[in-house]
């Protein structure tokens, strides 16, 4: 879930910059642009399901 991805992601990037961590940060950081990047993807799929119904109906309508 990118939900999921984009919240271990900051536990990770805050756990880094408290611990001092840099890799334990930069994995945090590729963790929530995943979960962000997933969220794009879902938002995507809906828009062509959306036009994809669109054409349905105007296929029916003609």
């Amino acid at each position: 879930m990118s939900l999921i991805d984009k919240l271990t992601g900051r536990a990770k990037q805050a756990a880094g910059d408290i611990t001092g961590d840099r890799s334990l940060r930069r994995e945090g950081r590729r963790e929530e642009t995943k979960g962000e990047k997933k969220e794009e993807l879902d938002r995507a799929e809906e828009r062509v399901e959306d036009k994809a119904q669109q054409v349905g109906d105007l296929a029916r309508k003609t």
